[in-house]
């Protein structure tokens, strides 16, 4: 039993959801996602909240409860506040600059490292932070994952693109006798 799927989905005010062969739409005041699911949940949509149950009394069925419960979920909450993510880019010589619809990345290599920026995601840069901003979490998750993955950070100095709340283990250096 899914202690997430069991729990009913609050709508708030301004958000709309409608369920067409399984393809979910929610619209909001910041906002429009849409999302693909299953038949093997049934989502019912009551009058301001959302229930959801397994249609088959399966394993993956069961995992996919709790899941789909918290995709709505975010869908839910992205169209009514927008997600963000915070990158800090350390490190002598790193830089970055926003161009329209691309990122452009010094990181120390030989060339710049150029990265198209999804649609519907913001990148704001001020001194050192990157902010993606976006109201699918997924989406912003993932690029600012693929973003960190260009250059990690190392445990020596700690040069390279982390998180804003992520802590790097530091390693002690070379000791001198």
């Amino acid at each position: 039993m899914s202690r997430v799927g069991k729990q009913n989905i609050i709508i708030p005010d301004k958000t709309t959801l409608t369920i067409v062969d399984g393809n979910l739409t929610v619209k909001g005041p910041k906002g429009e996602l849409s999302r693909h699911f299953k038949n093997s949940i049934d989502i019912k949509i009551a009058e301001k909240q959302v229930n959801l149950a397994p249609a088959r009394n399966d394993l993956a069925t069961k995992a996919l409860w709790g899941t789909y419960a918290s995709h709505i979920g975010n869908m839910i909450e992205g169209v009514n506040k927008p997600f963000f993510k915070k990158l800090i880019i350390e490190g002598i010589g790193f830089k970055a600059e926003v161009k329209g619809k691309e990122l452009h990345l010094a990181l120390g290599f030989s060339h710049p490292v150029v990265v198209a920026i999804p649609e519907g995601l913001t990148v704001v840069h001020e001194k050192g932070t990157l902010l993606i901003t976006g109201i699918d979490k997924d989406l912003v998750g993932q690029f600012s994952a693929e973003i960190r993955s260009l250059k990690k950070p190392e445990p020596y100095k700690g040069k390279g693109i982390r998180y804003d709340n992520e802590v790097i283990r530091r390693k002690q250096g070379k000791k001198s006798v």
